[in-house]
């Protein structure tokens, strides 16, 4: 099992913003204003219970706080930060923790799959979307 300290600096801050960059692009992908409310604590609330996963790197990518995006990131900052950071992830987990790249995969896609569904279900913008984030994970 891998764990924070297995990784640089920078391949940590890919994995983390990789996992809830997806949940906010996903978000983003469809912007209403009711709908983000519901999407934000389902993000919140999907995170919160991986603290409680088998794989010791979700467990600890759970426990760190925020996003790796700042308050102002436009969605065209977003899409291109989790992309760059989902492919920079499954390069890095291949070549350093094989083991854990089959939780890291799920993590993210329960995440983003749970954002899609927090305010009725999803739509062709999230699902094409949820997608784009299992491609960049394959």
């Amino acid at each position: 099992m891998a764990g924070k300290s297995d990784f640089t600096a920078q391949e940590w801050e890919d994995l983390r913003k990789g996992a809830t960059g997806a949940g906010l692009l996903v978000s983003v992908s469809d912007r209403s204003f009711f709908d983000t409310f519901k999407e934000a604590s389902s993000l919140a609330k999907h995170v919160k219970g991986a603290r409680d996963s088998d794989s010791q790197l979700v467990k600890e990518l759970a426990s760190e706080g925020g996003t790796g995006f700042g308050m102002i990131a436009s969605p065209n900052e977003v899409q291109g930060g989790t992309f760059e950071s989902l492919k920079a992830s499954v390069a890095t987990l291949q070549a350093k923790a094989p083991d854990e790249l089959e939780s890291y995969r799920a993590f993210v896609l329960e995440l983003a799959e749970s954002v899609g569904k927090a305010a009725g279900g999803g739509d062709a913008a999230e699902a094409e979307t949820i997608e784009k984030i299992k491609s960049a994970l394959s």
